[in-house]
């Protein structure tokens, strides 16, 4: 007899399928009367050999007496093994089933199936190993349709997926009897199997749901899927199978804790957040109750103090908490509240040593509980038998402690345990120090740019104005935006809002220089155009003194835009470089945004700025604002700017209610980048406030002028001012006519003060200067400035203006 073929389907087939198996059929008195091909290939005897001849020739001696004796069976059926002679005349063994066939008259024949017998071992062997395989084997297995419907699924998977069988033992079930739906992870990968066409497999950490019955900490799970094909290569389904990787392995179970922290504690520079998260790793996992403590002052930056000054009179604040209960029946301090523990406490303990300590067994006579009755009874009541306090500490410093129970867990905190925190504290210190660091840091920054803003604002009789200064959240840091409102001569006032590129302390010192040189350079009437040009200058200084210093970020530019109003003659005079133009509300047309050239950044240098004139209607709402109020990372500038229209509709509202307003609408809880904004609303100044005559260049004209201003003060009841007004006039317009020349105008505006200008077409500036004793001039313009509370001059497209103002009385 030759090697036995393995069949087409590796081997797996049914040895005594119709398409494998050898058939004879034997009549009633036992002759053959059928003889299959497969027959022929098993044992060599062709058809014509065995016709009409009886079976029992095929068999050796002794198998043809045990069948004789054994005759028909009882119930028409019969399996064993016999041995068969080949033609060639060895003996083959074969695997045989028997079944009887009914017949008229009861002269049954017989069909006979047979198999080499080492084929039938090998698919018992096989049928074995597959039972064996999904029932007994520490895999679980589920076979899903196309559909990706569970159409059978064994009882370990069940267990996994806590679904409770619906019958004893391991067997198999429908998917009627499953129950609940697929994991949206599982149903993702079965289904890119069964498109792919293709195994798929995944690990995944598995942690137990809340009151479930297997062991924490959970359990890595190799997930596979495997698309199943029939005869003919079509995909029928899916076949899902899981395998847990070792529970008990404590050491794989810590570092993948390990390794899992590390990625989520410190996800933020938020203190509290890392706190949080810290909790969230040690519970369930770990502990049933993981609390924090932080000491007083680590949450506002500041650095604590020696460990041994601390012990029992430890100043702590409650950071984060977490059990595994929802109710918290053993937290007996709210988050953020200060908490104190006796001297003898493990936390006391902790901090003083900067050790942990470790209470494997809690009981009523625990020392340490019974100082502390405030925990003592929730304690006791819910069963806590383990307990566990670890510092935090880093680079040198205790931040905290880390407070750790245990009751439904019922092992008590062994020294890997211990190890475990410690790891996992270490990690969250660091974080937690540099939050610490980075909050003081913030805070300074912060600190330094609030005190660099006006506290308040100055009342001016042009405008009315409301602010708003929000920094951007902690870990953006702050910025260099900064506004302001500057009182000008002539009762016009400038309105500034200015942005510096970057964030933090250095930041928000450039910004206080930017702000304090344009003060200066506002005092000096400048134009906006002209005034930009100076600042812009000293951005590129300030940019090359950085950059040689080498401290800090190179300051690379700012952004402004500077208006002057002047509520006489209802006009803005403005220029912005590379500065949002300010929005504008009418009183009677739609919300719009000023047409002001653009202009470069401060800083590059080099290039003009150009300012344009508009005049506006009293009641008119002005807003300046920096980028941070229209720029998100939800939305677009152009959706800003919307939002921005719709919250400054309705001019005649109250300026306070349009800021709120505008916070609501535009800005989340937490801006990403800090926001300056300016509301105005424009007012004019009544002309029978103004007075102003042409003066003619005679000596009678001075005290013509004099008589003039004189009945303009009694008119608005400001005689108490006659006397220096007399003397600034008369000396003003002597000077105008003696060093300028052109027409020479005087002019009075009774606001808060009371100024006095006197304008003429030269271009040449007074100077004061002290008179010597034998000098016959020289004294007008000092004498003018010691009775006046301020002077100045400003120059004009026609000449120039000396002014004065005068505190009113």
């Amino acid at each position: 007899m030759g090697a036995l073929s393995v069949p087409s389907d590796g081997g797996w087939g049914d040895p005594l399928g119709l398409s494998s198996v050898a058939l004879a059929v034997v009549d009633a008195d036992g002759c053959v009367e059928y003889w299959s091909s497969a027959a022929e290939d098993l044992l060599g005897h062709t058809p014509a050999d065995v016709l009409n001849r009886p079976v029992l020739s095929l068999l050796d001696d002794y198998a043809a007496s045990a069948a004789r004796r054994r005759g028909r069976p009882a119930d028409g059926h019969w399996a064993g093994k016999v041995s068969v002679r080949h033609r060639a005349g060895h003996q083959v063994e074969l695997a045989l089933q028997v079944r009887a066939l009914p017949a008229d008259g009861g002269r049954d024949g017989w069909l006979v199936a047979a198999c080499a017998a080492a084929s039938q071992r090998q698919w018992d062997l096989r049928q074995a190993a597959v039972h064996g395989l999904l029932h007994g084997s520490p895999i679980g297995v589920a076979v899903l349709d196309t559909q990706l419907r569970c159409r059978w699924v064994n009882g370990l998977l069940a267990g996994m997926e806590e679904v409770q069988p619906s019958e004893q033992g391991l067997a198999p079930r429908p998917a009627a009897d499953v129950g609940g739906q697929l994991a949206p992870a599982v149903e993702r990968q079965a289904r890119q199997a069964l498109t792919a066409g293709e195994t798929v497999s995944s690990f995944e950490h598995v942690t137990p749901s809340p009151g479930s019955r297997r062991p924490l900490p959970g359990c890595l799970r190799l997930r596979s899927s495997v698309p199943l094909r029939d005869g003919s290569g079509t995909t029928v389904g899916v076949c899902q199978s899981a395998v847990d990787f070792d529970d008990q392995d404590r050491a794989r179970q810590r570092l993948l804790l390990v390794n899992e922290a590390s990625e989520h504690i410190g996800s933020t520079l938020d203190l509290e957040r890392t706190v949080a998260e810290l909790a969230e790793i040690l519970v369930p996992r770990v502990a049933d109750f993981a609390a924090v403590d932080l000491l007083d002052g680590v949450r506002d930056g500041r650095e604590p103090g020696p460990p041994g000054d601390r012990g029992g009179r430890a100043g702590l604040i409650r950071a984060a908490h977490l059990s595994i209960r929802a109710d918290h029946p053993e937290v007996v301090v709210d988050v953020g509240a200060a908490t104190r523990y006796p001297a003898r406490s493990p936390q006391s303990r902790c901090l003083a040593s900067g050790r942990s300590v470790r209470t494997a067994a809690v009981t009523p006579s625990t020392g340490w509980l019974s100082d502390d009755p405030l925990r003592r009874s929730p304690f006791l009541r819910i069963g806590v038998h383990s307990h566990m306090v670890v510092p935090l500490r880093a680079r040198g410093v205790t931040a905290g402690v880390v407070t750790l129970l245990r009751w439904e867990n019922p092992d008590p905190f062994d020294e890997d345990d211990l190890l475990l925190v410690e790891e996992l504290s270490a990690r969250a210190a660091v974080c937690v120090d540099n939050a610490r660091r980075f909050a003081r840091e913030h805070s300074a920054a912060l600190a330094l740019q609030t005190s660099l803003l006006p506290p308040v604002l100055p009342q001016h009789t042009a405008v009315e104005v409301a602010y708003r200064y929000l920094p951007a959240d902690a870990e953006a840091g702050v910025g260099g935006d900064w506004f302001d409102v500057i009182p000008l001569s002539g009762a016009r006032v400038a309105l500034v809002v200015g942005d510096v590129v970057g964030h933090g302390i250095h930041a928000a010192a450039s910004m206080g220089r930017l702000r304090a040189a344009v003060q200066t350079l506002a005092d000096m009437d400048l134009p906006p155009e002209e005034l930009l040009a100076h600042v812009d200058d000293l951005v590129l200084r300030l940019a090359e003194e950085a950059e040689a210093s080498a401290e800090g970020p190179v300051v690379v530019g700012a952004t402004c835009v500077y208006a002057v109003y002047d509520p006489i003659v209802h006009k803005l005079c403005l220029a912005r470089a590379g500065h949002p133009s300010p929005g504008i509300a009418h009183l009677r047309e739609p919300v719009g945004f000023l047409d002001v050239p653009a202009g470069p950044p401060l800083g590059l240098g080099g290039l003009p700025f150009e300012s344009v004139e508009i005049e506006l209607e009293e009641g008119s709402v002005l807003a300046f604002f920096t980028d941070g109020l229209i720029e998100a990372h939800d939305h677009d500038v152009d959706t800003g700017l919307e939002r921005l229209s719709f919250a400054l509709a309705h001019p005649d509202r109250p300026l306070e209610e349009i800021c709120e307003t505008m916070v609501r609408t535009l800005l989340p809880d937490r801006p990403w980048d800090d926001v300056a904004f300016l509301v105005v609303r424009t007012r004019t100044l009544s002309p029978d406030r103004v007075a102003s005559w042409d003066v003619p260049s005679t000596p009678s004209a001075v005290a013509e002028a004099r008589r003039l201003a004189m009945a303009q003060l009694t008119r608005w009841g400001l005689a108490d001012l006659a006397f220096t007004t007399e003397l600034i006039v008369s000396e003003l317009i002597t000077n105008a006519m003696r060093h300028a020349h052109g027409p020479i105008s005087l002019r009075l505006i009774h606001d808060r003060i009371l100024t006095c200008e006197v304008s003429d077409a030269g271009n040449t500036s007074p100077r004061m200067r002290r008179a010597r004793h034998t000098d016959e001039g020289g004294r007008g313009l000092f004498l003018v400035a010691q009775v006046a509370q301020r002077w100045g001059t400003r120059y004009t497209p026609q000449g120039k203006t000396i002014w004065t103002e005068q505190a009113l009385p």
